[in-house]
Order: structure tokens, then C-alpha cells, then sequence
């Protein structure tokens, strides 16, 4: 669902209008996570670890408006979610293709979409591995898993406002018995601060901190 915003009564509108129209402005940074217990976690019910991370960083990019804000019919507003846009690596051509898995809150149902989309688009070629348009509500949120990096940033505003965020995990390292992963996150000033980031990382680690426990329930 979408649901427009009332601008002239938003307490962003100053602000939003200068980063929009004035200067256009994005903004990223990375964290390195603690992915010790979502691994072993993943790895006791025989599940993947990247829809794992999927998941993690939807559930609660949904949890503020902000993260979800988009144009539509030339009104701006938010959508109740977020649906992930995510690259399949092809070895064979060294290529990726974009997919997309609806999120929903039960993992363990999520888990099984992402399943069903590498088994059936999973050896499609081109640019969209699943046949169709990606959703309106769709953002990307990939990873680089050869490169371990301190920093990743994307800004590209140029062919029509894009509000929404770019997440990108990197390749694991070790810290004695931690697995730790880094993730950027590239945001448009226009409707998110570092204050929005700042709660969003805070509610991802309590997830990853707890995440046997959540897709227990």
C-alpha cells in the first residue's frame, strides 16, 4: 500500500525540498556486524545465510517511513514495505542479473520465496533474472562477498528521484571467534538523516543479536 504524505504539513518539507531540488544530496557509510549467531543460526535449520541478511535489513528498513518514501502519480508518499532487488551471480559469463523476493515477516517463508526464485530464475541471463517488472516498492540490497571493505558508496540521482536506500554487504573476516561482515548503506538526504540510520542500525543488530530466537517464534 501507498500513502501519500501531507508536504505542507511534513516537518521534513524544508528540508526535503533542498536536498531534492536544490542540492541534490546522498550520503553513505559503513558498520562492520557481528554475524556469528545468523550464521550459526542459518546453518542448525540447513538455510542460507544471504536471504538471512535479505531479511534482516528489510525487517527493519520497514520499520521507518522514511526509508520508503517514492513518487507516485506525482504525489510523495510511503510504502507499508520494502521489497528486496537483489544481484544472481552467474560463474559461467561472470555476470549478474537482478531478482527480487517479496518480504514477508515470517522468515521462514521468505526463505522458502527465495528458494523458488534461484530455482526458477536462477540460469537467467540479462539484466532482470525473473520475468516481469520489479515492484514499485523495490530497492537494491546486494553484497560483493570477494571484496572485504572499509568503505562502498553509490549515488546516482541523475535520471529521476530515488529515495530509497542502497545496502551492500562485503566478504566476512574474522575476529578470533567472530565473524564479522561489513555493510554501506547509501541514503538520499532528502528524506533520511543520520539519525534514521543511526536507529535502523541499532534495531538490525538487536535482530542479529537475537535472530535464532526471532524466526523461533
Amino acid at each position: 500500500m501507498f500513502n501519500k504524505i501531507d508536504v505542507e504539513n511534513w516537518p521534513r518539507r524544508e528540508v526535503f525540498y533542498y536536498f531534492s531540488k536544490m542540492a541534490p544530496t546522498g550520503y553513505s557509510l559503513t558498520i562492520e556486524l557481528d554475524v556469528t549467531k545468523v550464521l550459526a543460526a542459518v546453518k542448525e535449520r540447513n538455510m542460507k545465510f544471504f536471504p538471512a541478511y535479505l531479511w534482516l535489513v528489510t525487517r527493519n528498513l520497514n520499520k521507518f517511513s522514511e526509508f520508503k518514501c517514492a513518487f507516485k502519480e506525482d504525489a510523495l508518499g510511503y510504502y507499508d514495505t520494502l521489497t528486496p532487488m537483489y544481484a544472481m551471480w552467474h560463474d559461467d559469463t561472470k555476470t549478474f542479473s537482478f531478482a527480487w523476493t517479496e518480504y514477508k515477516e515470517d522468515f521462514k517463508k521468505f526463505h522458502e520465496e527465495y528458494l523458488y526464485t534461484q530455482a526458477e530464475c536462477g540460469a537467467n541471463h540479462g539484466f532482470l533474472a525473473r520475468p516481469g517488472v520489479p515492484p514499485e516498492n523495490a530497492y537494491t540490497v546486494s553484497s560483493v562477498p570477494w571484496v572485504e571493505f572499509k568503505h562502498f558508496a553509490v549515488h546516482s540521482y541523475d535520471n529521476k528521484p530515488y529515495f530509497f536506500p542502497s545496502l551492500e554487504a562485503g566478504k566476512f573476516h574474522h575476529e578470533g571467534e567472530r565473524v564479522i561482515m561489513p555493510l554501506s548503506i547509501t541514503c538520499h538526504h532528502a528524506t533520511t538523516d543520520g539519525w534514521h540510520v543511526s536507529q535502523f542500525i541499532g534495531e538490525l543488530k538487536n535482530d542479529i543479536a537475537h535472530f535464532g530466537e526471532l524466526i523461533s517464534c
